[in-house]
């Protein structure tokens, strides 16, 4: 299936956990065939790293904060136009496919 959410995109966290839900973010990564996306900010997790050589190169220790991926299903893109959540349609024509959005019939590319 193609995602009609893309890398740039702004988005809202619609559904997940109490304190993300609500949250806007851009979208930094799209990993299509597992279905998720990474946005800046949202679903940020700690991994604790021990220190390893690998190739004559040592990568430090420490706590590393990143984001980890998100279902699709519980992300919204907002509108550009009317700056609110908004499911996407798409319109094909001379030109290619354009998104446009449900709410204000706005083109999103």
């Amino acid at each position: 299936m193609r995602v009609k959410i893309r890398k740039g995109d702004t988005v809202e966290i619609i559904s997940g956990k109490i304190e993300e839900k609500g949250k806007r973010g851009e979208v930094i990564k799209v990993l299509p065939d597992e279905h998720r996306v990474v946005v800046q900010g949202v679903n940020v997790h700690t991994k604790h790293q021990r220190q390893v050589q690998t190739q004559g190169r040592t990568i430090n220790p420490g706590r590393i904060k990143f984001e980890a991926p998100l279902d699709i299903s519980n992300v919204m893109l907002i509108c550009p136009k009317c700056n609110e959540p908004s499911r996407v349609s798409v319109q094909r024509d001379d030109e290619g496919a354009h998104r446009v959005c449900k709410n204000c019939q706005a083109l999103i590319d």
